[in-house]
C-alpha cells in the first residue's frame, strides 16, 4: 500500500483554503511539480475537490476543518478517549478489531473510510474531510438481548446533539437514520459481538452529511441532506459526551426511558408510509413504536408492530 503521509501533509498545507503554487509545494517536501501532481491526484481519489488556478496553484473549493485531538478535549472537558485516524478502512471494523483491549466509551473518528459500510451490507459514501465518521465501543454487561432497542436511543441522542448544535428540525426514522427535510442527513450502523449468556459487545458507528457535494450516485440513490458549517471538533465532544451519559441510561431503564423522545422526534409519526421486507411492501399510517422498538402500523384500524425491514419514501416504479 502507498504511503499515506506526504498526501496527508499536502492537506495539511491547503486545509487554509488558499492557493499554493506547485513550485512552493515542490520546495516544501524535496520533489518534483509532476510528484506533487501525483500527490494532488490522491486527494482527488479522496474525495477532496481542488482548483488549479493558472498562475496561482492549487487551493480547496473550501477551508478543511480537521479533526484535532486538543480541540476536541478542550471541548470534553476531560480527555474524550477518542483516536483521530485520517485513513481507515472502516471506523467500526477498526473498534472490533480491538475489542478485547477497549473500556466502555473508546471512540474513533476519522477523515476519511476507504470501505465504509451501511446498514445490509450497503456502501457508505466518505469523501475526506466533509463528513463524521465515528465509532463508540460499548459493553454490554447483560448481554446481546440488552441491545434491543439501542440503535433507536443513539438515533435520539444524536439527533438531538445536532439540533443543539445546528438549530435545524433534525428528526428520526425507524429503524437507524436521521432526516432533515424529509432527506436522509445520517446513518447509524450497530454491530454487536459475543455469546449467548454473556456480556456482549457493541460497536456503535455513525456516519452524518456536514459538507458533503457531487456524492457517488452508485452509492448515494436517495435524496440526502447536509448539516451544514459546524465545528467538527466541537461535534465530536458532543457526541461523545451525550452517547456516555444516554447509554449508561439505556443500560439502566432501557427503551422504555427513551419513549417520549422518539415520538417527540418521529419523521412519519401519523404518516402513510410503506415498509419494505424483502420482497414484501407493507402499507400502513406510522404510529411510533413499542416498548420493543418495533415499527408501529395501523392497518384497517388495528395497530400491528413489525421488528424488521425499513422504511422507504421511494416511489413503487
Amino acid at each position: 500500500m502507498r504511503s499515506q503521509q506526504n498526501p496527508l501533509k499536502l492537506i495539511e498545507i491547503l486545509a487554509d483554503g488558499k492557493s499554493h503554487s506547485g513550485e512552493e509545494l515542490a520546495a516544501v517536501f524535496g520533489i518534483t511539480r509532476a510528484g506533487i501532481n501525483k500527490y494532488i491526484k490522491v486527494l482527488r481519489e479522496w474525495g477532496i475537490t481542488l482548483n488549479s488556478i493558472q498562475g496561482k496553484g492549487y487551493c480547496l473549493t473550501s477551508p478543511l476543518d480537521l479533526f484535532n485531538k486538543a480541540k476536541i478535549d478542550h471541548y470534553y472537558g476531560a480527555d474524550s478517549d477518542v483516536e483521530i485516524l485520517p485513513i481507515i478502512d472502516s471506523t467500526n471494523q477498526y473498534l472490533l478489531d480491538r475489542i478485547d483491549t477497549l473500556q466502555s466509551g473508546h471512540s474513533c473518528v476519522a477523515e476519511f473510510q476507504s470501505k465504509a459500510r451501511g446498514r445490509r451490507g450497503r456502501k457508505w459514501f466518505a469523501p475526506f474531510g466533509s463528513n463524521l465518521y465515528f465509532s463508540m465501543y460499548w459493553r454490554l454487561e447483560q448481554g446481546i438481548a440488552a441491545a434491543m432497542g439501542l440503535s433507536l436511543v443513539v438515533g435520539i441522542v444524536i439527533a438531538d446533539t445536532l439540533r443543539e448544535l445546528s438549530g435545524q428540525n433534525i428528526k428520526v426514522k425507524w429503524p437507524n437514520d436521521l432526516y432533515l427535510n424529509d432527506q436522509k442527513l445520517a446513518g447509524i450502523l450497530i454491530e454487536l459481538a459475543g455469546k449467548t449468556g454473556d456480556y456482549a459487545h457493541a460497536v456503535i458507528g455513525i456516519g452524518v452529511n456536514l459538507n458533503m457535494t457531487n456524492p457517488d450516485t452508485d452509492i448515494v440513490n436517495q435524496a440526502w441532506a447536509n448539516l451544514g458549517q459546524v465545528d467538527r471538533n466541537l461535534l465530536v465532544a458532543k457526541v461523545i459526551k451525550a452517547l456516555k451519559v444516554n447509554l449508561i441510561k439505556f443500560e439502566q431503564q432501557g427503551l422504555t426511558a427513551f419513549m417520549t423522545d422518539w415520538n417527540r422526534l418521529d419523521n412519519f409519526i401519523n404518516r402513510p408510509v410503506k415498509l419494505l421486507i424483502g420482497e414484501n411492501i407493507i402499507r400502513g399510517i406510522a404510529k411510533g413504536i413499542n416498548d420493543q422498538g418495533a415499527l408501529l402500523l395501523e392497518q384497517n384500524g388495528t395497530i400491528n408492530a413489525y421488528i424488521g425491514g425499513e422504511i422507504s419514501l421511494r416511489s413503487d416504479e
